[in-house]
């Protein structure tokens, strides 16, 4: 049952957080590939292939030691928990709310930095929390489902190759001079992994919405697309229609202006949304959670039978 055993690595984090960055798997992951990147790197999609390929094979081969010393179930547990940040978005976007709520912007547009990549220096109220909410809505898939998912899927090896591809787009899968080509490979692998969870979180959204799901299923079929993630676009829009809320729209990055197009028709995001969409965060990965352990429940079930 990895369903069972990755819902209970995502309490785990919940309850615990993020271990400190000088210790954090991830991050040690990180600083290994920065020397990786540095022995292999050229523009070159084939290059890039061959940095992916090193992150994919060590993470693989991590979760599998981890399998064999402690056992599946520990492991999936272990490794979801490393992976998931559930908690650290959270905290991360209910401090900017505290921020924009007692007017001091300034401290609210420095502490967004950690959520979104966006300029950050000119966001008024309503501007900072469209930023908090998209970053709670697309990293609540990155960072939280999308652990859930491939750690239901294939324990800790799955899971832990979605954090190091994860990790890898957000290191060089950016559209600029140095990582056109050599980033490419990473971004679109992290693409199609996210696919499936993305997906999940949105219907999970809709029921944790009921009487929102009809707009939740209409805004996403008609606003996503706009979005330039095919991902980001499709849980963006799920939050907005479940929240009433219009997101998306201008954002720059640097000299770089890019418009995201309207997610939904509701009314401009507020500071108290942002809380709504924390909360609208937890209760779609409970109920992402359930679907999945229900999946296995029943598959486990069936088989069962067909072996009497």
């Amino acid at each position: 049952m990895t369903a069972a055993a990755a819902t209970l690595g995502l309490v785990v984090d919940q309850l615990v957080g993020e271990p400190s960055a000088r210790v954090h798997p991830v991050a040690r992951f990180g600083s290994l590939m920065q020397r990786v990147e540095a022995t292999v790197y050229a523009d070159r999609r084939r290059n890039g292939v061959a940095f992916l390929a090193v992150g994919i094979t060590v993470a693989a081969a991590t979760g599998a030691v981890l399998r064999q010393l402690v056992g599946a179930s520990v492991a999936t547990v272990c490794a979801t928990a490393v992976c998931a940040a559930g908690r650290m978005l959270d905290d991360e976007a209910l401090r900017v709310a505290r921020s924009v709520e007692s007017g001091d912007l300034l401290t609210a547009r420095e502490d967004v930095r950690s959520l979104v990549g966006r300029a950050t220096s000119d966001l008024d109220a309503h501007e900072l929390s469209r930023a908090v909410i998209e970053s709670v809505a697309e990293n609540g898939v990155d960072a939280v489902t999308a652990s859930l998912f491939w750690a239901s899927v294939g324990g800790a090896p799955a899971v832990l190759v979605h954090r190091a591809v994860n990790t890898l787009d957000a290191m060089v899968g950016h559209r600029n001079t140095r990582y056109g080509q050599f980033g490419w490979a990473s971004a679109r692998l992290d693409d199609v992994l996210n696919h499936g969870p993305a997906r999940l979180m949105a219907g999970a959204v809709a029921l944790a919405r009921p009487r929102r799901a009809v707009a939740v299923w209409r805004t996403v079929r008609q606003d996503a697309g706009r979005h330039p993630s095919p991902n980001g676009g499709v849980i963006e829009a799920a939050f907005a229609a479940a929240l009433d809320l219009r997101l998306g729209g201008v954002n720059r990055y640097g000299d770089d202006i890019e418009d995201r197009g309207a997610l939904g028709a509701g009314r401009t995001p507020a500071p108290t949304d942002i809380l709504a969409a924390v909360r609208l965060r937890r209760r779609a990965t409970a109920v992402s959670a359930a679907a999945l352990v229900a999946a296995q429940l029943g598959r486990h079930a069936r088989s069962r039978r067909r072996s009497r």
